[in-house]
């Protein structure tokens, strides 16, 4: 079980923020508040999604990540990427110029996460085919799996306890250059992430406490380095470093990658608003029959991640046309040496579920809290306007019950209440103040906020 604290990828430049609301309505956990005028994620709550770093008008929530320079620290410099990378390229540029891009930016190796991936679908495939309450939901989405363990607990039990693809790709590199004579302590794993989500499940990995990676990168940011240096002769042949990769690996990160290797009812669902809608009815049992459940936050898979440059759409179809040239995973070869050894590595540690969602650890006291919620939600207007900074009126009663907002947060009760003269005007404009900080109502014709703007 993994003790340590929720690490976030996903952070707010307080310079850039301006309040603007449309993060609070993206967040389909319901993290963010606008306070002081600046919006403030609960580090409970976050399944680093990153729909609010997509909503953003002024780009103001940013992912942390390594300095490339980082990787000159290691003798062998391993680079990890999904293929959702090469999807990124147009069709004018090779998969040997990209690879040859890479070396030239200081990697001395070159793994696509995918391979060997007919190792982790059997591991999938074993844990399959018993009677079960639920289907049983795939780990490969670190966004959905913290969604499961927060807001549906019930269901935690039928994640499989299996590690990402990244851990399949970084064990088979050890293992490879450890044979090679390489050491351990001088081989660095850097893992191109496409989306906030594994960069936290990097840091706080599944079921273990320290991840194999040593360091992680952001996508966009890697991709804008090779469009620098890709060659624009022909590069050198470095197919032989593909030859683990399969049709099965490239579309793995797509809709139905996973659900595509099982005979019995598989189901894929992408789009984590689409994923919380399902797992509703799910969870309350309205819906039956189902063996297996590939959910991605993403729409289009890993194509729509956070951190890619360019169109999802066009990413999946660049993916689906590279696939056809590889064979099936089923008919390939792959030297079986280390497959023992690494498929055990892949086994998760157990997952535990998260009480966020949770009035009171004490049944009577969180029934009385629910209680209390729902007459406050009577008094509210039910408009769901946001400038209360929570992002509906359902969540505002359940932060007054909480202690952490008031009533006259809700500017439809402050007007009652002055109209009533419960409340003075100055007051009620103090209050406001405190949301969405102070000289927020001046007028000013320059400021953020004017229609589409950043979009």
């Amino acid at each position: 079980m993994n003790t340590l604290p929720k690490y976030h990828a996903i952070k707010v430049d307080e310079q850039k923020c301006f309040g603007c609301t449309h993060c609070i309505k993206a967040c389909p956990t319901e993290a963010i508040r606008i306070v002081n005028g600046i919006a403030s994620i609960s580090s409970e709550r976050c399944v680093d999604c990153g729909n609010c770093l997509r909503a953003c008008p002024v780009d103001a929530f940013y992912v942390e990540q390594d300095d490339l320079q980082k990787i000159f620290a290691y003798k062998h410099r391993v680079v990890l990427f999904p293929a959702v990378l090469i999807g990124q390229f147009h069709e004018k540029y090779s998969e040997d110029q990209i690879y040859h891009a890479l070396i030239k930016l200081g990697f001395t190796h070159i793994y696509e996460v995918e391979q060997p991936i007919q190792w982790l679908s059997e591991e999938i495939k074993k844990k399959t085919g018993k009677n079960r309450e639920h289907p049983l939901i795939s780990s490969f989405c670190p966004a959905i799996v913290r969604l499961i363990q927060s807001k549906y607990p019930s269901l935690v039990e039928n994640i499989i306890p299996l590690k990402a693809p990244h851990d399949l790709a970084a064990n088979f590199a050890i293992e490879q250059l450890k044979d090679e004579g390489a050491d351990e302590n001088e081989t660095g794993i850097f893992y191109v992430s496409p989306c906030s989500a594994k960069m936290a499940a990097v840091n706080r990995p599944l079921g273990e406490t320290k991840s194999v990676v040593n360091g992680i990168i952001n996508m966009k940011d890697l991709y804008n380095r090779i469009m620098q240096v890709i060659p624009k002769e022909k590069p050198a042949d470095f197919s032989e470093l593909r030859k683990n990769l399969s049709r099965d690996g490239i579309l793995w990160s797509l809709p139905r990658g996973e659900a595509r290797q099982f005979k019995s009812r598989a189901m894929s669902i992408d789009g984590i608003h689409n994923v919380v809608k399902f797992l509703e009815r799910l969870e309350n049992d309205e819906i039956t029959g189902l063996d297996y459940l590939e959910l991605k936050s993403c729409s289009q898979g890993c194509a729509g991640g956070i951190l890619l440059t360019g169109n999802r759409f066009l990413t999946a179809e660049r993916l689906q046309k590279r696939a056809i040239r590889y064979p099936a995973a089923s008919k390939l070869t792959v030297n079986e040496k280390y497959k023992k050894t690494i498929q055990q590595k892949l086994q998760a540690g157990k997952i535990e579920p998260g009480n966020v969602f949770v009035l009171h650890t004490n049944r009577t006291k969180a029934l009385e809290k629910m209680q209390t919620a729902a007459k406050i939600l009577c008094q509210l207007p039910g408009i769901d306007c946001g400038a209360c900074g929570a992002p509906n009126c359902h969540a505002l009663a359940e932060d007054i019950v909480q202690g952490k907002a008031k009533m006259t947060d809700c500017i439809f009760l402050q007007k009652r209440w002055i109209n009533e003269n419960k409340l003075t005007a100055e007051k009620g404009f103090k209050n406001l103040e405190k949301i969405w900080g102070k000289n927020r109502f001046n007028a000013d014709c320059n400021k953020k906020g004017g229609r589409n703007e950043g979009f």
